[in-house]
């Protein structure tokens, strides 16, 4: 692996920097104080340029440079360096992906934003759960985690078990999350539990929504049922 690339990656980001565009994305991603991203700062970079970078130093680039990257105050430096970390994964051999899925928990303070969770728990903690016999012991103890971000993590995670065709770990982590408080959890919950009713199968959902709708986030269910017909998504919500 090539040395100081980490140095490359920065100053390609930050030639891409839109004062603007990073105005705009503070606000997005709701950086105010007592805000879910309070003190996050941008850049102004798209995710599409950043996409370019990545395909210019991912094969080359170690983690010791992307741990100077992963610590950046830059979310979009971050980011980078998550997608990075992706398409290390997932053309890594079995070694290099436990290395991988340690280094992302190691550096898991830094992913603490949703696109930074959506981009990667899928592909890296899931993909890795999945070769595992204990995966509900583990999502168990995150989905415990009182960081929003380890929790939000935990439930994609569950989305390469529903591509996979195995519904149980997302029913266990909607089951647990049931009475969550945080709206990015309640999204994030109906969010697989509408992918549930897709790749699973609708009536594997239907059975859950009949054991669960009366108790769940208004949030959580309305994304839950987005797919169903307005007959079904009617009738549970009626239920609360």
């Amino acid at each position: 692996m090539n040395k100081n690339l980490d140095k490359k990656v920065l100053t390609d980001l930050h030639n891409a920097a839109n004062h603007e565009q990073a105005k705009t994305l503070a606000r997005f991603f709701k950086t105010g104080k007592g805000e879910y991203g309070e003190g996050d700062v941008f850049l102004g970079v798209s995710v599409p340029q950043q996409r370019a970078v990545l395909k210019k130093y991912w094969k080359d680039i170690g983690l010791l440079d992307l741990q100077n990257l992963i610590s950046s105050k830059f979310h979009e430096v971050r980011l980078t360096a998550i997608l990075i970390l992706v398409e290390k994964y997932k053309k890594a051999d079995d070694l290099e992906k436990l290395e991988i899925y340690n280094f992302y928990w190691h550096n898991v303070e830094f992913i603490n934003n949703w696109d930074l969770v959506d981009l990667s728990a899928p592909t890296i903690v899931g993909g890795f759960l999945l070769t595992q016999t204990n995966s509900k012991k583990l999502l168990r103890v995150w989905l415990k985690s009182k960081n929003l971000w380890v929790r939000r993590i935990a439930v994609l995670s569950t989305f390469t078990f529903l591509r996979a065709g195995r519904e149980s770990e997302t029913i266990f982590v909607a089951k647990t999350l049931l009475r969550d408080k945080h709206d990015l959890i309640h999204k994030a919950v109906g969010w697989m539990l509408r992918e549930l009713g897709k790749r699973v199968g609708e009536k594997t959902l239907l059975a859950f929504l009949d054991d669960n709708a009366k108790q769940m986030p208004r949030v959580m269910l309305r994304y839950a049922i987005e797919k169903l017909t307005d007959k079904q998504r009617k009738f549970y919500l009626s239920l609360r």
